[in-house]
């Protein structure tokens, strides 16, 4: 399966993270199925910060954010395969198909 990305708002079109690179993000996190919330960074009211297309966060981000330009806010659709595949994540049952609104600040 894998990740889908659908725009939102467009961003500045021409400054996209690439796989190193330490990419700032607002996001919310929901189960697809029934879209109940289980993460916000705009909840805590701090962005995410980490390195992208490295393995440090999930395949479907790894794979999805380096589609979106610097301002861009869009909803990533990824597969359970993409996500925690089998993995009990608490609030995340196993094999859950995930949605994330997310929203790339920059790029550090």
């Amino acid at each position: 399966m894998g990740v889908e990305v659908q725009h939102i708002e467009g961003g500045d079109g021409k400054t996209f993270p690439k796989p190193g690179d330490t990419v700032t993000m607002h996001y919310t996190g929901t189960l697809t199925k029934d879209g109940s919330k289980f993460d916000s960074s705009r909840d805590r009211g701090k962005p995410f910060v980490t390195q992208i297309g490295v393995g440090r966060v999930i395949r479907g981000w790894d794979e999805g954010v380096p589609k979106l330009s610097v301002g861009q806010k869009a909803k990533l659709l990824i597969s359970s395969d993409y996500g925690y595949g089998a993995r009990d994540m608490g609030v995340i049952p196993p094999n859950s198909d995930l949605t994330f609104e997310v929203e790339l600040i920059k790029i550090n």
